[in-house]
This record gives structure tokens, C-alpha cells and sequence, in this order.
């Protein structure tokens, strides 16, 4: 990598011109990944690329003026201080906040570079281009709240943030609090009839950790082929596996790790602490993402959690 100070003038509005077609090119991936949920915001997005296109035609025209036809490849990773933009394809599925903060930081970090290389060139033409563009970056600012304006009426853009939210829940909140559920819930028998039954707390650590690891596999595995997401919107069915196999298992090792302590007492009146923050945050998320009522919710979970927890103490003591 070469640092900004080091480059031409003609490499610097090589640099310039590869930016304005990446970036584009970013726009019009963003505005096709939202046309069939997000079809407001895509043709913001749209709208944006086709404003870059206009720009990348204004450089294109000063470099051949000044340097011919032959334009060398200079791309912002080859360069210290710029930031790397993740692929859309690799954000899917998108998220609104998401590209919106992407396009915002995205044109911040190109008025600042197109200011530098003016401050740089010592050629009239291409410091007053450059600087025309930094300025254009700035009403490009406002130009995208204004095609927000136009294209995405209060109306609009509620409907399609309720959508992403919905969106969220199903993909990401729905498997993570199944798997959480599952986790927190059906380990605490095994892991609770152990510790009773060896008044041993390893033993009971070894029994949660094994109970926590395969229910987080089997859970995962049972989440990722109920369905491929192609009619229920629930997205990837892998990454939907990965979020519960994961949180099963976090559900599991949360009230299992106390048991490393050597002392029974000590250990078992830290997992039950651990077993009421799980059960509670679990109460939250159905209440916050689920729209259950917050008693009916706490009712529900401590209810089913008290049943496992007792079914364990009483087949440990047995």
C-alpha cells in the first residue's frame, strides 16, 4: 500500500474516478437488494447511483483532457486511511439502518478525500474540479434527504421500517429466543438432577456442559431444516441454525459455569441466581419483541423454568 501524500496527480484522479464507479456500483447493489421489500428506498439508492455516474463523467473528462486515454488502476484499498466497504452481497439480508449509516459514512469519507487532493494539486483545472466535487459530496448530503423526501413519505418509510422490524424479529429475535428458551429451560433437569445426585459440583458441570453442547447442535440443526425461508421471510436457514444453536447453548453454559466452583452450597446458590436473570431476560425479550404482555410473560417462563428446575431436584434427591 502506498500512502495519499506519494501519489500523482494523475494517479490521484485515477483514484478519484475508481471511487465514484465503486461507489455507484455499492448504490445500485443496495437499491437491487431493496426492490422487492424496500421499493422506496431502492430507487433513492438508484437515484444516488446514477448522481455518482454524473461525477465519475466529470472526472473522466479532466483526466483526458490532461492524461490521455489510458487511465492506471488505483483502488482506495491501495491506499492507507481509507475505509473498506464491506460487499453488499456479504450484508444480506440487508438491513435499512444498516446501508443507510454505509451511504452516510460513504459520502462523508469522499467529500473529505476529494478536499485533500485538492489541497494537493497544483493544476488549476483539476483543483477546481476537485473541489467543486467536494462541494457536490456536501448537496449530495442533501440531496439524498431530498430524494428521501421524495420518494419516502412518512408514510412510506414507516411502513418499511415496521417491515424491517418484522423482518428482524423473524430472522434473528424468533430462533435466537427459541434457542434461548430451550438452552435455559430443558438443561436446568439434567444439570440440577446431577448436582443433587453427586453432591459434586464437576460432575454437575460436566453434565450441564455436555446437555448445553448437544442441545445447541440439535437445536441448530432442527432450526436450520424446518424450512428455507423462501415463503415464511425467515431468511437463511443456516444462519438462522447458527443464531439458535448458539443461543441454546448460551442458555445451557449460563447456569452450568457456576458449578466450577468447588463449594456445592456456594455453586448451587449462584446457578439458581444465574437460572432467574435468564428466566428474566427472556421474560424481557418476549415482552419487547413479541408484544407480550410483561406479566403474562414473566407468568409463563417462571412457571415453566420452576417445573424443569423442581422436576430436576426431585429425580437428583431421589
Amino acid at each position: 500500500m502506498r500512502n495519499f501524500s506519494e501519489l500523482t496527480e494523475r494517479e490521484i484522479l485515477a483514484l478519484a474516478i475508481a471511487n465514484e464507479e465503486e461507489d455507484g456500483r455499492i448504490y445500485l447493489d443496495i437499491a437491487e437488494g431493496l426492490r422487492g421489500e424496500y421499493p422506496g428506498s431502492a430507487k433513492v439508492f438508484s437515484e444516488m447511483a446514477a448522481e455518482e455516474g454524473d461525477h465519475r463523467r466529470r472526472l473522466l473528462d479532466v483526466y483526458r483532457s490532461k492524461f490521455g486515454e489510458h487511465i492506471p488502476l488505483v483502488r482506495r484499498q491501495d491506499v492507507r486511511g481509507f475505509v473498506q466497504h464491506k460487499p453488499v452481497w456479504q450484508m444480506t439480508p440487508l438491513n435499512l439502518d444498516a446501508v443507510r449509516n454505509l451511504a452516510e459514512g460513504m459520502e462523508t469519507e469522499t467529500q473529505a478525500f476529494y478536499r485533500k487532493a485538492a489541497s494537493r494539486s497544483t493544476d488549476v483545472t483539476i483543483r477546481k474540479l476537485l473541489g467543486d466535487l467536494a462541494d457536490a459530496e456536501v448537496q449530495h448530503e442533501h440531496r439524498a434527504e431530498q430524494l428521501s423526501a421524495e420518494n419516502l413519505p412518512e408514510s412510506v418509510r414507516a411502513h418499511e421500517d415496521a417491515h424491517a422490524k418484522r423482518s428482524f424479529v423473524l430472522r434473528v429475535i424468533q430462533p435466537g429466543l427459541a434457542g434461548l428458551m430451550d438452552g435455559s429451560v430443558s438443561t436446568l433437569a439434567p444439570v440440577f438432577a446431577a448436582a443433587f445426585a453427586s453432591n459434586d459440583t464437576w460432575q454437575a458441570f460436566l453434565v450441564g456442559l455436555a446437555a448445553s453442547i448437544g442441545a445447541g447442535i440439535s437445536m441448530g440443526f432442527a432450526e436450520a431444516l424446518s424450512d428455507n425461508g423462501s415463503l415464511t421471510g425467515r431468511g437463511a436457514p443456516l444462519m438462522r441454525g447458527v443464531i439458535t444453536g448458539l443461543m441454546t447453548t448460551v442458555g445451557g453454559i449460563g447456569h452450568t459455569l457456576p458449578f466450577l466452583i468447588p463449594y456445592f452450597w456456594t455453586a448451587m446458590a449462584f446457578a439458581i441466581g444465574v437460572v432467574v436473570v435468564e428466566l428474566a431476560v427472556i421474560s424481557w425479550v418476549r415482552w419487547k419483541y413479541m408484544d407480550t404482555p410483561p406479566l403474562s410473560a414473566t407468568v409463563q417462563v417462571a412457571f415453566g423454568g420452576a417445573l424443569v428446575f423442581a422436576v430436576g431436584i426431585l429425580i437428583g434427591s431421589s
